[in-house]
């Protein structure tokens, strides 16, 4: 009377987690090893190992992160030793400890937090060329033997 389903069928059918789904490494968990997510992750365990995520990367209070960290965004209340990189905006939370550069479009730091390492806050490889092209085109009318043109207002 009632089509009902098997326990298998129910199984079979059912979809992978969607990629806006969370991963979560609990307290009293350690873990070795990379970790790549299309989702947020949350860290309240010992991660030993990269963070390479394309959403938001949490490091809970009592997290820790021993490698480099990669993602959108992420906020920061535990302890991270390692490069973190993100596109957006990286909060470092009051009781965190980053041993390790940051690389940023936007950086948020409170009060309480403890911050070792060089703040690097455009997220773009900097460019193979040293001078600007302002310089670059008088050093070059000084080779030719040309004397340079300044303009004094």
């Amino acid at each position: 009377m009632f089509n009902q389903k098997s326990k298998t069928d129910v199984l079979r059918n059912e979809s992978p987690a969607p990629s806006g789904s969370a991963s979560i490494i609990a307290s009293g968990t350690s873990m070795k090893g990379d970790l790549n997510s299309n989702g947020d992750i949350r860290i309240d365990g010992i991660l030993t190992g990269n963070i390479h995520c394309s959403a938001k990367v949490v490091i809970g209070a009592n997290g820790v992160v021993e490698g480099d960290i990669v993602g959108l965004q992420a906020d920061i209340m535990g302890k991270v030793t390692g490069a973190i990189r993100v596109k957006e905006l990286l909060q470092l939370k009051g009781g965190s400890t980053v041993t390790g550069n940051l690389y940023a479009a936007k950086l948020q730091i409170e009060t309480n937090a403890n911050f070792n390492g060089q703040c690097h806050m455009n997220t773009e490889a900097p460019s193979s060329k040293s001078a600007s092209p302002a310089t670059e085109t008088k050093t070059e009318k000084h080779i030719l033997g040309q004397q340079p043109s300044l303009a004094i207002k």
